[in-house]
């Protein structure tokens, strides 16, 4: 592990020591977010899965370890955070499930028309909106700095089979919004789940799924109230 984990980083265990999980002390950490979308995701067994701005690598691991899935490809931006994801996949001995690539959603370094998932926890906060961090891991992971909603559905768009999910985060408040683009890029919205900090408060966050190509219809999810059931120390 010492071979794997840098000075500057923490390894942290989740779902009860099945996974550890390299991170950045002082930079980019994942949040409960991540956790609440991959338990979301709806995988065929043996699906194939597409994790767009993968991060340290978090729902890879997840779907990985939980999940039948064929295999999993993580894309990320971020050179460091790329590394982190590639030496969690070791770390986790995942290699047979998971590939990790550092590279540009806008680029993509993949053939289209082949993944059953797209999974995506995007930075949603425009870049006019709020101070943005000065830590650049951050920063990218919040504001839409490298990618923004328009990009991340036309790479989901290119990169799945007919029929196939997107499942992603996103401000319960800019719902419209993702529903209209995802309509123009022919991802039809079929599940809904909003996030609420307590039963007091307006909504945060949406967990949604669309379907390339799909029928119409959306099904609406029980809500969900604060973490769910899993916290992030």
């Amino acid at each position: 592990m010492a071979l794997l984990r840098k000075a500057d980083e923490t390894v942290d265990t989740f779902l009860n020591g099945k996974l550890r999980i390299i991170q950045s002390r002082q930079g980019y950490r994942f949040s409960v977010d991540a956790l609440l979308l991959a338990e979301f995701v709806l995988i065929k067994d043996e699906g194939l899965v597409i994790d767009l701005g993968a991060g340290s690598g978090i729902i890879s691991l997840f779907l990985a370890t939980k999940r039948k899935v064929g295999f999993i490809v993580g894309i990320e931006f971020q050179k460091e955070l790329a590394s982190q994801a590639q030496r969690n996949v070791a770390l986790n001995e995942l290699e047979r499930k998971i590939a990790i690539i550092q590279g540009d959603l806008r680029h993509l370094p993949l053939a289209r028309g082949f993944a059953d998932v797209v999974v995506c926890n995007p930075p949603y906060r425009q870049q006019r909106s709020g101070r943005i961090n000065p830590d650049e891991s951050k920063a990218i992971a919040r504001h839409e700095i490298a990618a923004n909603l328009d990009a991340i559905l036309t790479a989901a768009k290119a990169l799945l089979k007919r029929g196939g999910r997107l499942t992603l985060i996103y401000p319960a408040n800019r719902l419209t919004e993702i529903f209209t683009k995802m309509r123009t890029e022919g991802l039809e919205p079929k599940r809904l789940q909003i996030i609420f900090p307590d039963s007091a408060s307006y909504a945060k966050l949406a967990l949604i799924e669309g379907r390339l190509q799909g029928k119409s219809g959306l099904k609406i999810l029980p809500p969900i109230f604060g973490q769910g059931r899993y916290s992030v120390l």
